[in-house]
């Protein structure tokens, strides 16, 4: 019996797009089988593909978001230009653009008029802080909007707030628009009809903040930032060892306190201690605790530590940098490790993290030049190449 095709194919997505938050959304679209038709500026493209040049002369951004898509260089202030983006969307189900707040509008690619113009269409509007409301036109970088979403203010020490170290807020909106462009499609097979689909950065990582919103909302106060330590559990937190790694581990109820104590720290008369032997009690005495647990851990490797751990039951984890990531042992293992092409060569990049077992593997196409798929793009809606030389000539299309 054949494998299940992709459960995307045959659907046709044209993307206004930059930087991270739209480019992720119809990544994920074009690895689970869609077209994807990239819009980009003539000028340059797509901004991202300027942040850096680290992914083998490429920028790690554009890498990261922007593979399996075709890419179409246009002018859009150009009035044959949006002709253009206008006859691409007449042959697709999805739209999707992130302009900046009122330039979709200007130019009448907001989902709205789209789905006015075409009711099968399903349109994608992913802005910052949504349509309406006082900071409707704020400019909104991700880092922005972690401040404005509270994310800054429960990540960090007890001293010092930090961004995330990802575009958190440029993900969430991503993850949410992806989510939302395949119910709209789910709604359009039952009624044959598209719709409007919008996504704000704000709304996108206030939901991610569910837990400390609802803790400070409910309860009075917002959790307090600890580092890698946890607010109320003690010993949890990362600890130093012998050969400079460090180990994170968790003691999630009494006995497996008296497990550590006895296993790893090699005093089980600590599991009976008053001091130490409720949770409360190692919390009261935070300092006591963590220096028992790091003594025990400071005299071994990272590798005998994790080993003595999970020996006794007790959950841990390395403190892992990028660099040692990329060659976990779990994700060697599981062979979530591909190549896709760039135009700078071939690059590695993880599989999906959408698994569907028994049917065909994410399309992990190539990572497109800036308008290396403007001219087959301009020949399927109908140019004829006198058509398609002569935008060339007047700086419509690159």
């Amino acid at each position: 019996m054949e494998g299940l095709p992709l459960p995307l194919e045959g659907i046709t997505v044209v993307a206004v797009e930059q930087a991270v938050s739209a480019p992720f959304a119809t990544r994920q679209l074009a690895d689970l089988g869609a077209r994807v038709v990239k819009v980009e500026r003539i000028d340059g493209g797509d901004f991202a593909r300027g942040y850096d040049t680290a992914a083998a002369g490429l920028a790690s951004h554009f890498v990261w978001c922007n593979r399996g898509k075709e890419s179409i260089a246009l002018d859009l202030k150009d009035p044959r230009g949006l002709a253009v983006v206008r006859r691409l969307v007449a042959g697709a189900d999805v739209f999707v653009q992130n302009l900046a707040q009122g330039a979709a509008a200007r130019l009448g690619l907001d989902a709205a008029t789209l789905c006015a113009a075409h009711p099968k269409l399903v349109a994608v509007d992913i802005s910052g802080y949504g349509a309406g409301g006082p900071y409707a036109g704020q400019r909104a970088y991700d880092m922005l909007v972690q401040c404005e979403a509270g994310l800054v203010s429960v990540t960090g020490t007890p001293e010092q707030p930090v961004k995330a170290g990802i575009p958190a807020a440029d993900v969430a909106a991503a993850m949410y628009a992806f989510s939302g462009v395949l119910a709209a499609l789910v709604r359009r097979g039952t009624t044959g009809r598209g719709g409007p689909v919008e996504v704000s950065m704000l709304e996108a990582l206030a939901e991610w903040m569910g837990h400390p919103l609802h803790h400070a909302m409910h309860g009075g106060t917002a959790p307090a930032r600890t580092g890698l330590a946890h607010a109320v559990i003690a010993p949890y937190d990362a600890y130093p060892t012998a050969d400079g790694g460090r180990v994170l581990l968790s003691v999630q109820n009494d006995r497996e306190w008296r497990r550590l104590a006895e296993q790893v720290i090699g005093r089980p008369e600590l599991g009976t201690d008053p001091a130490f032997a409720t949770n409360a009690a190692r919390v009261a005495h935070r300092d006591r605790t963590d220096e028992l647990v790091g003594k025990a851990l400071g005299g071994m490797g990272a590798d005998e530590a994790m080993a003595r751990l999970s020996e006794a039951g007790i959950a841990c984890a390395r403190l892992r940098d990028v660099h040692e990531l990329a060659e976990h042992p779990q994700l060697a293992a599981r062979e979530r490790w591909r190549e896709v092409g760039t135009p700078t060569g071939p690059l590695r990049a993880l599989l999906p993290p959408i698994t569907l077992p028994g049917g065909a593997e994410p399309r992990m196409g190539d990572v497109p030049a800036l308008g290396q798929h403007t001219g087959a793009l301009l020949r399927a809606v109908g140019m004829t190449d006198e058509e398609i030389a002569a935008l060339r000539r007047d700086g419509v299309v690159a």
